[in-house]
């Protein structure tokens, strides 16, 4: 606990909080060729390479990540979230901040239905997250046993109207 006097000298001072998605803190200006450090929230890039890593220590999966070249001219790590993906080489992402967990130097997730990485097919729940529309099932739902309603024939007169 400071004393009076301590604050009267020299006061409280802000915390200031570190900024972990540095990728999405710098803009550059192609004409004159310089950085400028702001703040975005998701920045386009053209994807480098998809590959697959494995998680740290407890977990053990394949997970879907894409290095993928910023509109900045700096290149991340970015996770591909939900299942299943069209995602390849040159292909156009947004890119957010966030990071994985269980995965090392991952600090970035792809936005899904954005671009050229379409939304999670067949997504029920939580469907914003992974860019599904309403109605969008993955297979359209046929009652088992029962057969599928043929086309009716045309009347004796053979003229349909």
């Amino acid at each position: 606990m400071p004393t009076l006097s301590q604050l009267t000298k020299y006061g409280r001072t802000k915390k200031v909080k570190k900024v972990r998605v540095t990728g999405l803190r710098k803009l550059y200006n192609a004409k004159d060729r310089v950085y400028t450090e702001v703040n975005s929230p998701q920045k386009r890039g053209v994807v480098t390479l998809v590959k697959t890593m494995t998680p740290r220590k407890p977990n053990s999966a394949l997970r879907k990540v894409a290095r993928v070249k910023l509109s900045n001219r700096s290149e991340v790590t970015a996770y591909i979230m939900g299942e299943g993906h069209s995602l390849s080489e040159h292909g156009i992402v947004l890119v957010r901040g966030g990071r994985v967990k269980d995965l090392a130097g991952v600090k970035y997730h792809i936005v899904r239905g954005k671009y050229d990485l379409a939304g999670v097919a067949g997504r029920q729940s939580s469907r914003s997250k992974y860019g599904a529309k309403k109605g969008a099932s993955a297979a359209p739902k046929v009652a088992i046993g029962v057969p599928a309603a043929a086309p009716e024939a045309p009347a004796e007169g053979g003229v349909t109207a």
